[in-house]
C-alpha cells in the first residue's frame, strides 16, 4: 500500500474471514448499518458503511466476522477484492515518512525530556518500526473515555489516575514507550488555545484490554509547581475530571527512540518515579501478555515514589510473580523510616545491576521528574565501577546500540 505520509490518516478495516466463514447469513442479518453484503463466494465488510458498532460479533458462529486490519482510509481493500479472497491478507507495514514538522510544543517538550542524555538516541534495533504524527492540531483523533480510576489512596497527597481512552473506528498505533498529545479545551489568559501536552501510553501495543481499540494514560494532577506553590495544572485536572462517555482531543502518536526491543532474550531494566511509570507498566504488560512464549529475558524495575499510598500501580505489581520481574521500591516520605531514592536502592543492588550493564542484551529505560536524573546516573556510574567498567565508555556504546535511554521532566 505504500508509505504513510503523517497528514494521512489510518482506518481500522473491519474483515470477515473466507476460510472459517461458513456463509450463515447472521452477520448481515445482524447489522444494523446495512454494512454486510456477499456474493455466491464470500460475505465482506462495505468499509465507507461500517461504523464498528461489533453488533455483529456475537452472534457470528466461528469467529469469523472479527477480523481486523490497519489500511489507508483511502485505499481501503475494496469490495470487489474480498469477493474474490480465499483468505485474509496480512497485515501489511505502514511505514511513516519523516520531514513533516511536528508542532512546536511538542518538539520543546521533546527536546527537554531527553536533554540529560544528550539529546535523542537510537531506538532499539529490533523495535517495531513506530507510527508517528498520524494526528495533527488541525486533524485531531476524537478518542472517548471508558474509564477513569485512582491509583493513589485517598488521603495520599498525590491524585494520580489511570484514564482508558477508546478511538472507536479511527486508528491509534502506539507501542510501547510512545506519547500520544492531548488537546485541553478553553484558551489561556491571552485567549490563545491551550498547547497540547504529551503523555506517555502506560498499555502495550494492542490495547489496554486486548484486541480493543483503546489506550491507557497514567496522570497526576497537578495542583502545586516544582517550588510548592500552588497551581493547577490545566491539561492534568482537565484528565482527572473527566468522566465515562466524555470526548478527547488526541493528537500524535509521537515518540521514534523510547521503545523496547522485540529480540527474544532481551533484558529491560526499568527506573521510574511516578508517573514515569507509564512507559515501563506499557512494556511489562506486553512482557506479561506473552511470557507463555518464553521469549524474553529479565525484567527488573526500580520504582520510586514519596509512600507506598502514592505508587501508582503498587498492588498490581505485588501480584507479579519473582521469576517475572524484579521489583524493587524506594519511598522517601515514608513515616519513621529513612529516606529512600530509586538510585539507594540501586547501590544496593550493585552485583546484579553490573552483570546486566555487561550483557549486550541489556536495555535501560529511565523516566521521571527531572530531579532523579542526576542520581540515577550517578548510580549507574558506581555500579559499573564496581565492575571495572568505564561508565563513559559503556553509556556512549549502549546509546549508540539504542539500549540506553532517558526521558525526564
Amino acid at each position: 500500500m505504500g508509505t504513510v505520509d503523517r497528514s494521512e490518516v489510518l482506518g481500522r478495516q473491519h474483515l470477515i474471514d473466507p476460510e472459517i466463514c461458513i456463509r450463515c447469513n447472521t452477520c448481515e442479518a445482524t447489522c444494523p448499518m446495512g454494512a454486510i453484503t456477499h456474493n455466491a463466494h464470500n460475505y465482506v465488510v462495505k468499509f465507507e458503511v461500517c461504523n464498528a458498532c461489533n453488533a455483529c460479533i456475537s452472534p457470528c458462529p466461528t469467529g469469523a466476522i472479527d477480523n481486523w486490519r490497519q489500511v489507508l482510509k483511502a485505499e481501503p481493500y475494496t469490495i470487489e477484492e474480498q469477493f474474490d479472497w480465499e483468505s485474509l491478507p496480512p497485515q501489511e507495514e505502514l511505514a511513516v515518512t519523516p520531514g513533516t514538522e511536528l508542532p512546536s510544543e511538542v518538539l520543546a517538550a521533546t527536546a527537554e525530556a531527553v536533554a540529560g542524555q544528550g539529546g535523542v538516541v537510537a531506538a532499539p534495533s529490533s523495535a517495531e518500526t513506530p507510527r508517528v504524527g498520524i494526528y495533527s492540531l488541525r486533524n485531531p483523533a476524537i478518542a472517548k473515555v471508558t474509564g477513569n480510576f485512582r491509583l493513589t489512596a485517598e488521603d495520599a497527597g498525590s491524585d494520580i489516575r489511570h484514564i482508558v481512552l477508546d478511538f472507536g473506528a479511527l486508528a491509534m498505533p502506539v507501542l510501547e514507550g510512545q506519547t500520544i498529545g492531548i488537546i485541553p479545551p478553553g484558551t489561556d489568559e491571552a485567549g490563545r488555545p491551550h498547547y497540547v501536552r504529551l503523555y506517555s501510553v502506560a498499555s502495550p501495543r494492542d490495547g489496554e484490554r486486548p484486541g480493543y481499540n483503546n489506550l491507557s494514560l497514567t496522570v497526576k494532577r497537578v495542583s502545586e509547581n516544582h517550588e510548592g506553590r500552588a497551581v493547577r495544572g490545566v491539561c492534568s485536572n482537565y484528565l482527572c475530571d473527566l468522566k465515562t462517555g466524555d470526548e478527547v482531543k488526541v493528537v500524535g502518536p509521537y515518540g521514534t527512540s523510547f521503545l523496547m526491543p522485540n529480540h527474544p532474550g532481551s533484558h529491560l531494566v526499568m527506573i521510574c518515579t511516578g508517573t514515569g511509570s507509564a512507559p515501563m507498566r506499557a512494556m511489562t504488560e506486553r512482557r506479561r501478555r506473552r511470557r507463555h512464549l518464553k521469549e524474553g529475558g529479565r525484567l527488573m524495575l526500580y520504582f520510586g515514589a514519596r509512600s507506598a499510598g502514592e505508587l501508582p500501580y503498587f498492588g498490581p505489581l505485588q501480584s507479579l510473580p519473582r521469576d517475572f520481574i524484579e521489583v524493587n521500591l524506594a519511598f522517601s516520605r515514608s513515616p519513621g523510616v529513612p529516606k529512600r531514592y530509586v538510585q539507594d536502592v540501586m547501590r544496593e543492588n550493585l552485583s546484579a545491576l553490573a552483570d546486566l550493564i555487561r550483557d549486550p542484551n541489556t536495555y535501560i529505560y529511565i523516566c521521571g521528574l527531572k530531579a532523579m536524573e542526576e542520581g540515577v546516573l550517578g548510580a549507574l556510574r558506581d555500579v559499573a565501577a564496581s565492575a571495572g567498567i568505564s561508565w563513559d565508555a559503556v553509556a556512549t556504546e549502549m546509546k549508540d546500540q539504542g539500549r540506553l535511554h532517558l526521558e525526564t521532566y
